[in-house]
């Protein structure tokens, strides 16, 4: 999909800013024409465009003329393993809510392992639908340690939570992504039937509406 084809951008959610897989360059070219930037505080400072910075736990609203206000909250992520944050930066999620939703707030995990702190916050949010950045990712110097939720690690945070709807993203086009497609929908056919139903793929360069 080409950027010129997109719509317009009324704002931007960066998990981080520190990797190119989560802004990569023709990204950064598009954020001179969003409307609001938010991201970690240290990304924040870092951008050459206005930003509003956020800590876990903080939030922030975004407001238009004729629409109503999205509530944005941080929520914690864990980049890797234990004491891995000065290596990986910071890095956090989104919970959005605003008024007429009928089914929970939408959350957009963000980079992240399921670690306690991630599992904490989703309970007090109980989202209705999860944009779930997962992959698995690895790297060769690392060995076995991982930086993005696997299927697996998927299945037990839905099965903690019981949304209504998941959307996996963030598991193709890099190399480092060790779980694609295939291996997620492997792993699901392990998982319940009340789990696995949940997933709904977003196809690249189309369309889709969810119900909120």
């Amino acid at each position: 999909m080409d950027p010129a084809d997109l719509p317009d951008i009324d704002a931007v959610l960066l998990s981080h800013v520190h990797h190119g897989d989560n802004l990569d360059d023709a990204g950064r070219a598009l954020l001179p024409a969003a409307g609001t930037i938010v991201t970690t505080s240290s990304g924040a400072r870092s951008l050459p465009h206005p930003a509003r910075g956020l800590r876990a736990g903080g939030t922030t609203r975004l407001e238009a003329p004729g629409r109503p206000p999205i509530d944005i909250t941080a929520t914690p992520c864990r980049h890797g393993p234990p004491l891995s944050r000065p290596i990986v930066g910071e890095v956090i999620g989104f919970a959005l809510t605003w008024p007429g939703q009928e089914h929970g707030p939408l959350w957009i995990t963000g980079d992240t392992v399921h670690h306690r702190a991630l599992r904490r916050a989703a309970a007090v949010i109980r989202p209705g639908t999860i944009l779930l950045h997962l992959g698995g990712v690895a790297f060769p110097l690392t060995g076995p340690l991982r930086y993005t939720m696997t299927a697996r690690q998927a299945v037990r945070l839905c099965e903690a939570l019981s949304p209504r709807t998941v959307l996996p993203v963030h598991y193709e086009g890099w190399q480092h992504f060790r779980q694609g497609h295939d291996g997620i929908e492997q792993d699901l056919r392990s998982a319940p039937d009340r789990i696995s139903g949940l997933f709904h793929w977003l196809p690249l360069g189309t369309a889709d509406q969810i119900h909120l």
